[in-house]
């Protein structure tokens, strides 16, 4: 009963609106939104730059602690670390209906192709498909 007396009321106001009222109604309610939607904007980026001057802050001092130890640490000569070869792949290659000339161009092509050095590769067997 309450809810029918509500509608019934806006529906009068409603009729009762002018152009002008209905108007200004309008641009009222899309400045509402909008102000809600520039305060979103503004609490998001004070939200984001918060967080970058958090990592900022984080990175500045894993860089100092970084720059400590080096400076503590003798200047040592960094090499590479040498990769361990992969086990067997020096002759243990199981060949089935391929002649060792043909088996060694593809395991050339194949480490070619994925960028490796041939003895980083470790080729099990390699099969003549019929």
């Amino acid at each position: 009963m309450f809810d029918n007396l509500l509608v019934s009321a806006a529906v009068e106001k409603a009729e009762e609106m002018s152009i002008a009222d209905a108007g200004l109604t309008a641009v009222f309610g899309y400045a509402v939104v909008f102000i809600g939607l520039v305060i979103l904007m503004i609490v998001l980026n004070c939200t984001g730059a918060y967080f970058k001057s958090k990592d900022a802050k984080a990175k500045a001092a894993a860089d100092a602690e970084a720059a400590k130890k080096k400076t503590a640490a003798p200047a040592a000569v960094e090499a590479k670390p040498e990769l361990p070869l992969a086990p067997g792949s020096a002759g243990h290659v199981k060949l089935f209906d391929v002649p060792d000339k043909e088996a060694a161009m593809i395991m050339a092509i194949v480490a070619d192709k994925m960028q490796k050095p041939l003895n980083e590769l470790h080729f099990i067997s390699i099969k003549e498909v019929k």
